[in-house]
């Protein structure tokens, strides 16, 4: 039983430490705005960061086909976008009606308690950093320290003090 329990046990904490990349699709059309490319390109970006590989494919319908150039160029528009997170695996290719490039992560995707590691060494330092700033803090990093303090802490917190002109309502009653 002992036995039996430790060694699920160690499978267990064996499995929590793997990590499997997955195959994330970003679909655009060759008649897609440069705004929207952007986006497809951020969207790509945030899976390479997760350590996902990326399948950049370009869907053509009907007079479509007859322009591959522009998926191709397309697909070069988004590699040059994506060239900070990922490396090109395969150059663009065409597959029937589909316009297709794979893009590998530049970093491995991370286990769970690696991230929890590096969380757990980022944030003392945040904390002290936060310290040993003291009142050259911005008014908005301020309330989001103060949110973070005790009730005890809170005397400590440094307000930002109230600009000219910017009386309240009550204030400006009063005069």
């Amino acid at each position: 039983g002992k036995f039996r329990y430790e060694q699920s046990r160690k499978e267990r904490e064996s499995r929590k430490n793997q990590h499997t990349v997955e195959l994330k699709e970003v679909r655009i059309r060759p008649k897609i705005d440069d705004h929207d490319l952007e986006t497809k390109g951020r969207q790509a970006a945030k899976f390479l960061d997760g350590g996902d590989k990326v399948k950049l494919t370009v869907l053509f319908r009907g007079r479509e086909m007859a322009h591959p150039d522009i998926g191709r160029g397309l697909l070069d528009q988004l590699a040059e976008q994506l060239r900070p997170h990922g490396t090109v695996e395969n150059l663009p290719r065409m597959e029937g009606r589909t316009m297709m490039m794979f893009m590998n992560p530049l970093k491995t995707k991370q286990s769970q308690s690696e991230r929890e590691r590096e969380r757990g060494r980022a944030e003392p330092a945040e904390s002290e950093a936060g310290e040993a700033q003291g009142s050259n803090l911005p008014p908005d990093q301020t309330a989001v320290l103060a949110s973070a303090l005790t009730p005890a802490d809170v005397s400590a917190v440094p307000v930002a003090p109230a600009m000219e002109g910017s009386e309240s309502r009550a204030e400006a009653q009063d005069a």
